[in-house]
């Protein structure tokens, strides 16, 4: 089983790769759900990890229903993962009534080819998540990261498992979201065969000034990523 690691700086994603996770989804501001990652951080990790780095884009926190502009953004973005090295890009676009926005997904899938690409947690939005998972399979999509609509994983296991029997290996259902150390091998039990994690563990800092750095600082943990790669080994 693949445990891909969402890394939220370059020290977490060097604590993945000493740990032994199979892959990272890198990012930054995991309190927000994820942003695109700076140029300097992605290209300093690529240069330091020796394990696949997808990368999420996602110009701003928010929605997933994005302008001209925003979108434009995006696709510079991908453009400069494929130059610096990347193995997969991790994105996707939405509409106002929160179905899959086919035409702008399907030409972020394009751009990004031969990258691997996966659809975003965006489809735990979705009204449809059948009807959605067909569309994403006849766009080519390799892999959907999702909590089975609820807040963990775990409570969505029943219609992750439903996703998974409908993919008939056309599509890998990746489970994420609250997968820890304690729960890890239920998914391998399903017969998952990945699973998302950012196993991370709080950063305490010095005082702040109010307002300014004082938002809740994580780090994947070496410790933990251990921990689960030797309950799902």
């Amino acid at each position: 089983m693949i445990l891909e690691v969402c890394a939220n700086s370059y020290q977490s994603a060097i604590n993945a790769t000493e740990a032994g996770a199979h892959r990272i989804e890198l990012c930054s501001e995991l309190s927000v759900g994820g942003i695109t990652p700076s140029f300097g951080l992605l290209k300093q990790v690529i240069q330091a990890v020796s394990i696949p780095v997808f990368v999420l884009i996602r110009p701003r926190s928010g929605d997933f229903v994005f302008s001209k502009d925003e979108f434009d953004i995006m696709r510079q973005d991908i453009q400069v993962c494929k130059q610096l090295g990347c193995d997969g890009i991790v994105s996707g676009v939405l509409c106002y009534d929160n179905t899959i926005d086919i035409e702008r997904t399907k030409e972020l899938v394009e751009l990004s080819k031969p990258l691997s690409f996966t659809f975003h947690r965006a489809f735990d939005l979705v009204k449809s998540p059948t009807k959605s998972l067909e569309d994403l399979i006849e766009m080519g999509v390799n892999r959907v990261l999702s909590s089975g609509q609820e807040l963990t994983a775990e409570k969505g296991i029943h219609l992750l498992k439903q996703l998974k029997e409908m993919s008939k290996g056309n599509i890998t259902i990746l489970p994420g979201c609250g997968i820890s150390t304690n729960n890890a091998k239920l998914f391998k039990d399903f017969g998952f065969d990945e699973i998302h994690a950012s196993a991370s563990k709080k950063v305490f800092k010095n005082e702040s000034i109010k307002g300014y750095g004082d938002s809740l600082q994580t780090e994947s943990a070496i410790k933990i990523i251990k921990s689960i790669l030797k309950n799902i080994s």
